[in-house]
């Protein structure tokens, strides 16, 4: 409507970007939940395999309870799911249909939409947290550790495998990307300390293994839930590295087209 002046009510022009970031990350969020692929990486497999390995005497996980093994590598791997693997999916496949270009020349800048996206990110694995934790707690889970050394690492993994799926996204054709995730996904889950302990493997592989950032998250994890460790300042180094250089070659090399 027009007022006496000529001038419009409500006036117009782009909303606030705190405002522009809360209403996209709502809408990432909404999607992704509503993503039947995605929801198979983030809730159900993770779910499965904690109450299969718990509950059926299948991998060695040492001594004590196997769901007190299982259950900090599961968390890790839940976040290593809904960082790197699907929202490596989801962006390839916006940035080949072209929303990413579109939504890069409307009036939320390009840093708010990946801001968005890790707000979407957080979400998802907040939900999955509480989820896991409760299942976890069913089969009779007892963490030891602080809940403030597994929030801190359990951000970190999240930046580690956001930068490292954006980068993914960013760099290869989409087809490409949604086979190198689910390929990565796979191979992480095997040999990134999740349901196999690491100390089953070679020395020699081991030692490579144990600088991944999967490994340095559920074995953080294992260290303070599980063995009531203190602040395992080493895995928080490891994955504060592959923070560092996903995000940075994300931010160097990512293409919107």
């Amino acid at each position: 409507m027009t007022t006496g002046t000529g001038t419009y009510a409500p006036r117009p022009g782009a909303a606030p970007v705190w405002r522009m970031i809360a209403a996209q990350a709502a809408l990432e969020t909404r999607m992704l939940l509503r993503n039947g692929e995605q929801l198979l990486l983030t809730v159900v497999i993770p779910s499965l395999l904690l109450v299969l390995f718990s509950t059926v005497d299948v991998v060695d996980t040492g001594e004590g309870r196997a769901v007190d093994f299982l259950a900090p590598g599961v968390l890790a791997l839940a976040v290593m799911s809904t960082a790197f693997t699907g929202q490596a999916i989801a962006t390839g496949f916006e940035r080949r249909y072209g929303v990413l270009k579109r939504l890069g020349a409307s009036p939320l800048p390009r840093w708010a939409l990946m801001v968005a996206k890790t707000l979407s990110v957080l979400v998802t694995e907040v939900l999955q947290v509480l989820l896991l934790t409760a299942i976890a707690f069913g089969l009779g889970w007892s963490p030891r550790g602080g809940v403030p050394a597994a929030l801190l690492l359990l951000v970190a993994g999240t930046a580690a495998f956001s930068g490292l799926g954006l980068l993914m996204a960013g760099t290869l054709r989409a087809e490409a990307t949604l086979a190198a995730a689910n390929l990565v996904f796979l191979l992480l889950l095997v040999g990134g300390g999740v349901v196999v302990p690491l100390d089953r493997f070679p020395e020699a592989v081991r030692a490579v293994l144990e600088l991944l950032p999967i490994s340095a998250l559920s074995g953080g994890l294992r260290d303070v839930l599980q063995h009531g460790a203190g602040t395992p300042w080493a895995d928080l180094g490891v994955l504060a590295a592959w923070a560092a250089a996903g995000l940075g070659a994300a931010a160097r090399f990512f293409r919107w087209e």
